[in-house]
Formats: structure tokens, C-alpha cells, sequence
């Protein structure tokens, strides 16, 4: 299986909303609303704000990720990124893929390291992946995600130097 990975087009976004909605209705990852629509999905993973990518494989989008500065003015040079995997690609090495090329574009734009705000605890294929490229849990935040199965669960903090 080959994965190709580029710069997202407006094209693209109904594939992309195919993985947010799919992804996001768990309620188990993200804080967005799990029943959001369409429009919000765009406003936030289209913003001219950031960068917006997409994983190709066999022709189709298996998964899509963002790349922007965690903070504006002097926390600008650190990056941030949110990573979002098709359910049929999930286990496929899409996500490995997307987060090392996260973290080459980052790189390449200048950024100095990478800081993930909200890695919900339960999420453990995540950080097991994060941990295996470099991050470092460097906080916990107690009980601040409210898991639709689990109720209220940890988040973490991840960090690495680029």
C-alpha cells in the first residue's frame, strides 16, 4: 500500500468530511461537537490559518491532518498538528506516515518543536504513536474531556523538539 501525502485542495473536502464526521461522531478523540456539521468542519480544518493535508491511498483519502503555530506572536515557533485517520485505514500506517511528514514540513517551515494541547488519555494507539516519534508527555490535564462512553477523562500535553 503506497500513501501519498500532500497539500489538501477545496476538492478534497468531502473526503476530508467523510473522516471528520466519522471520526469526530465517536466523541472519543476530539472536543468537537459530535454532531457539528459540514460547515464548521470546514471553518476548522480549511482555515487559511493552517496548513491542511491529506493522506491518498488507492486513489482515495484515508486520512488528513493540520499544521499550524500552536500559538500566535512569540509562541509561534513552536507548531501544532491534529491528525484525524479513516476508519477502514486505521492500523494501515497512515497515521505513522501523516506524523512524519508533520514533522518534516514543520521542519522545513521553520518551526523549532512540535506541542500537542489535547491528546485524550483513552486515545492510546495515538500516543503510543506519538511516543514513538519523539513526544514526550509533558503534562497531564486531569478529567477535562468528556468521553461519551468513559465520562470524564484525562488529556495530555505532548512535546518535542524539532
Amino acid at each position: 500500500m503506497g500513501i501519498e501525502i500532500r497539500k489538501a485542495e477545496a476538492v478534497d473536502f468531502p473526503g476530508i468530511w467523510a473522516i471528520f464526521r466519522a471520526v469526530v461522531h465517536k466523541g472519543d478523540t476530539y472536543v468537537f461537537d459530535p454532531d457539528c456539521d459540514e460547515a464548521y468542519a470546514r471553518s476548522v480544518w480549511m482555515s487559511d490559518q493552517m496548513a491542511t493535508y491529506v493522506a491518498v491511498v488507492d486513489g482515495r483519502i484515508a486520512g488528513t491532518y493540520i499544521l499550524k503555530a500552536n500559538q500566535p506572536g512569540l509562541g509561534d515557533h513552536v507548531a501544532n498538528a491534529a491528525f484525524m485517520v479513516s476508519p477502514e485505514n486505521r492500523r494501515g500506517g497512515v497515521g505513522r506516515a501523516m506524523g512524519e511528514h508533520a514533522l518534516e514540513e514543520a521542519r522545513r517551515a521553520g518551526f523549532r518543536a512540535m506541542q500537542f494541547n489535547f491528546v485524550v488519555s483513552t486515545n492510546t494507539g495515538a500516543v503510543k504513536l506519538w511516543e514513538s516519534l519523539g513526544f514526550e508527555i509533558v503534562g497531564t490535564l486531569p478529567e477535562v474531556f468528556r468521553h461519551r462512553e468513559l465520562g470524564f477523562v484525562d488529556a495530555y500535553v505532548l512535546y518535542r523538539k524539532l
